[in-house]
């Protein structure tokens, strides 16, 4: 391997894209498990690699540290001098470009940091420098830690470091932040999902908040930048960094469609896919592979409340992963649970159509639907992104969706 990411679990990594975007497609992703990391590190069989959890306290004993990494005491990436390790952490430069990308200030402020680990110790050293009031550190076994969190329910800030909340398990959250009064900012350096449920929660309270995928962009751009030896200004540092930035959300966002029974979600969500050169996904449909029966056979037979555990299940599922538009059913969304891993990876669009064209074939829910309309319409436009009024012409829809994404 002449460059790559070494680390226990992958499989959530975006590095080798970012990098093949760089223009480094000798870049690849290497799982190594921890019995093996000493044989991997010694025989310095690299030009330069990426280090993730859980080894970037591991690989510090066989480096040449430099002052960034020798001062946090953790290193994210190695480079090969004719069999000289050198460690750096450019895990500092990407969180400090996030912070300054963010409006989230840590001037005077109480920030409270989420894990005790390698990016840690990163973030606590830029918040350090940038005059935080006061910083607390909150582990699992440690003076600070989770069963003793309400002593710093004034905290200002929340940074995770914890892998909580990340995929596969997008379920989890590290704390509940309702309790946290004076919370201004909330910072998860987890990119995959976009949005954690720690940061759906801060947005459902109007609090600012950012994803780590600026920081995950903006470090590999500083170890590109260390592999090849080049040499560049802020400028057009930040202009490489927010070129691949886009690429990416574009590349990891899932287009979500949602409206009422008859709407035009499955046709739309198929052409749409097609124009975009992207995976459609159906969820009624994949219910019916799944269990064998239509929704409406579903509902007529185990009722809407087993239609419903069922729908949940699938819609958690699918939305967990990325690069896709996905349709959903109707009344999908009614569920909170449904409408967090939606958003999760979603950009969700709302296709409103005229009652009377909404087709009611084989939809027992639809028989009153006006009634329907009434409870579900509110929903659907508190949740989208945006909104589009569908007419008959489906090449219109598609270009007015397209252009609206751009």
């Amino acid at each position: 391997m002449k460059y790559g990411l070494i680390g226990e679990k992958l499989s959530h990594s975006y590095s080798k894209t970012i990098h093949n975007l760089f223009g480094n497609n000798e870049y690849k992703i290497c799982e190594i498990p921890p019995e093996n990391i000493k044989k991997f590190i010694n025989s310095a069989d690299f030009y330069g690699i990426n280090v993730t959890i859980p080894y970037k306290k591991d690989v510090i004993p066989y480096c040449i540290l430099s002052e960034n990494a020798q001062q946090i005491g953790s290193v994210n990436t190695i480079i090969n001098k004719n069999g000289k390790l050198y460690g750096h952490n450019t895990d500092y430069f990407g969180f400090l470009y996030m912070s300054k990308k963010t409006n989230i200030s840590f001037y005077g402020k109480k920030v409270l940091i989420l894990g005790s680990g390698g990016t840690s110790k990163t973030v606590s050293c830029v918040v350090q420098e940038s005059n935080a009031k006061e910083i607390v550190i909150v582990s699992r076994n440690g003076e600070n830690n989770y069963q003793n969190i309400e002593k710093h329910y004034d905290s200002d800030i929340i940074i995770n470091t914890t892998p909580v909340g990340m995929y596969p398990n997008n379920d989890g959250i590290p704390v509940d932040i309702a309790h946290f009064l004076h919370l201004n900012g909330v910072i998860d350096v987890i990119y995959n999902p976009i949005k954690t449920n720690l940061l759906l929660a801060a947005q459902r309270k109007n609090i600012n908040y950012i994803n780590g995928l600026s920081m995950l962009v903006a470090q590999a751009w500083f170890s590109h930048k260390l592999f090849f030896d080049i040499d560049c200004n802020d400028t057009e540092d930040i202009e490489v960094i927010e070129n691949i930035l886009q690429k990416i959300e574009k590349m990891f966002r899932n287009i979500v469609l949602i409206g009422m029974p008859g709407c035009g979600k499955t046709t739309i969500g198929k052409a749409l896919a097609e124009r975009l050169g992207v995976k459609f996904v159906d969820t009624d449909s994949k219910i019916e592979t799944i269990i064998g029966k239509s929704p409406a056979e579903l509902i007529e037979t185990n009722g809407e409340e087993y239609f419903r555990k069922i729908e949940s299940e699938i819609i958690l599922k699918t939305a967990k992963e990325t690069g896709q538009v996905i349709a959903t059913g109707g009344g999908s969304v009614l569920l909170p649970q449904n409408r967090d891993a939606l958003m999760q990876n979603g950009f969700i669009i709302y296709l409103d159509r005229e009652i009377e064209k909404l087709a009611t074939d084989n939809r027992p829910l639809s028989k009153n639907i006006d009634a329907l309309y009434k409870e579900r319409a509110p929903v659907y436009n508190a949740l989208c992104s945006i909104k589009i009024n569908v007419n008959d012409n489906l090449e219109d829809n598609i270009k007015r969706i397209t252009e609206l994404l751009k």
